[in-house]
């Protein structure tokens, strides 16, 4: 993580940016209190995700698909 404050973050953001970009976190400070934090942003799937990957690795029992009891369904603030 690095810490800056305002000053050095608007003279080198560029550069910052570019750290940012390579996975670190910038904070930036005002009298050396953290004010923000820049990190970068997860970039969307150029792919579909693909489907099926733990098949067969786990069975669903038939148990899952009954409804769930009364006072469970009251607890999540369920109408019967």
């Amino acid at each position: 993580m690095i810490v800056v404050n305002i000053h050095d973050a608007k003279t080198n953001l560029s550069r910052y940016l570019e750290e940012v970009e390579k996975g670190e976190q910038v904070v930036i400070c005002r009298r050396n209190e953290p004010i923000a934090e820049v990190r970068g942003i997860a970039q969307a799937r150029k792919e579909p995700r693909p489907i099926g990957l733990a098949a067969g690795e786990f069975e669903v029992p038939d148990e899952f698909f009954e409804p769930l009891p009364d006072d469970v369904l009251k607890a999540f603030g369920a109408h019967s």
